[in-house]
């Protein structure tokens, strides 16, 4: 019995109760989370009480913002907001220039164009003063400078005699671009000439390179143009002598006609084979004949002031060909233009009765 009863009150200390120790630590757990839970409450409505004080500050500041500005912006003020007033000033004052070049310029029985004379900014118009007679302009390149010595020395007046003869109403200038590499000793060169002679026209955007030289037409007339307010302007290769005194007698004989196209008239055979002479890259545009249009030859050519304004006006927007004068050819077909044939024109021809020939 004894030992029955020893087991069992071994057995009742194997079942005993946990002490009250461990109950008391499972029960401060749920407080202490309850406390954090508080705590991040608090954080997180604080954070979103802040949130709700800056929402109201920038409203506010928005709102008087906005009472400043006009509800809807006029055109001229928003150009005003973004500084641009006087681009669209000067925007405006671009379009009536091109309305007045176009009025006075290549259409057609409405006198000559007006003009400042050879760009002293004196304002004189034609009212005021007689038109030059002619701007001959001898294209020259940077290896030609024994030619132009020649000129000077022949047909071409130099010094005092080339200014005389622009009181008279005939200039003439020596036509050249700039060097593929600006400011090297090519230009240079040309410069110091230029300088000493007083004779050149210098085509500041035009690159003087054989690849540019049909493009070159377009920036001659242009320049031009823009320099002496004449009758007539005339393009002569440096291949070519003139006489003078015979071309300003018929050109004289013309003055005050409009829309004149003066030459020696021809056509020709397009060359469309890359490695012959004279080939054209835009061969196809001319037909299965492959002849080009009627034309005035490249060694002399001569356009009346309303013509040169034309190309002045529109040169961004026309085609250049292989060749100058097939490109001024091809410009004059869409106009009204007079074609003149002269003989006397034809400097490469051996035709008695002439105002050039060939150098």
């Amino acid at each position: 019995m004894e030992t029955l009863a020893s087991a069992m009150r071994r057995d009742n200390r194997r079942f005993k109760a946990p002490s009250s120790t461990p109950s008391s630590s499972a029960g401060r757990v749920p407080i202490v989370m309850a406390f954090l839970s508080c705590l991040a409450w608090l954080y997180v409505a604080g954070r979103l009480w802040q949130d709700a004080q800056t929402r109201a500050i920038l409203s506010g500041l928005l709102e008087k913002s906005s009472d400043n500005l006009p509800k809807a912006l006029s055109v001229d003020d928003k150009l005003r907001n973004l500084g641009c007033t006087e681009i669209g000033r000067k925007i405006a004052e671009a379009e009536m220039d091109i309305t007045k070049a176009k009025s006075e310029g290549y259409l057609w029985g409405n006198g000559t164009g007006t003009g400042t004379g050879t760009g002293t900014g004196t304002g004189t118009t034609t009212s005021d003063k007689k038109k030059l007679l002619a701007v001959i302009g001898v294209y020259t390149g940077f290896g030609s400078r024994l030619k132009r010595n020649t000129f000077r020395g022949s047909w071409m007046p130099r010094g005092d005699d080339l200014k005389k003869l622009e009181e008279k109403g005939v200039v003439i200038r020596f036509i050249i671009g700039r060097s593929p590499n600006r400011g090297d000793s090519l230009d240079r060169n040309i410069n110091d000439e230029s300088r000493r002679t007083n004779d050149f026209l210098i085509l500041e955007s035009h690159e003087e390179a054989a690849e540019e030289l049909p493009r070159k037409v377009k920036f001659f007339f242009s320049a031009a143009i823009e320099a002496w307010d004449a009758e007539f302007y005339v393009k002569v290769d440096d291949n070519i002598n003139l006489d003078l005194a015979g071309l300003i007698e018929m050109l004289e004989e013309r003055r005050g006609s409009q829309g004149l196209y003066m030459g020696c008239m021809k056509s020709g055979l397009v060359v469309s084979e890359e490695e012959l002479q004279w080939y054209e890259p835009e061969w196809w545009k001319f037909g299965d004949a492959k002849t080009y249009f009627r034309h005035a030859s490249g060694s002399l050519f001569i356009l009346s002031n309303n013509l040169a304004r034309y190309i002045n006006i529109n040169s961004a927007s026309l085609q250049s060909y292989a060749h100058d004068d097939i490109s001024v050819g091809s410009w004059m077909m869409g106009l009204n233009a007079t074609y003149v044939d002269d003989d006397r024109l034809c400097c490469l021809s051996s035709t008695q009765e002439k105002v050039c020939s060939s150098g």
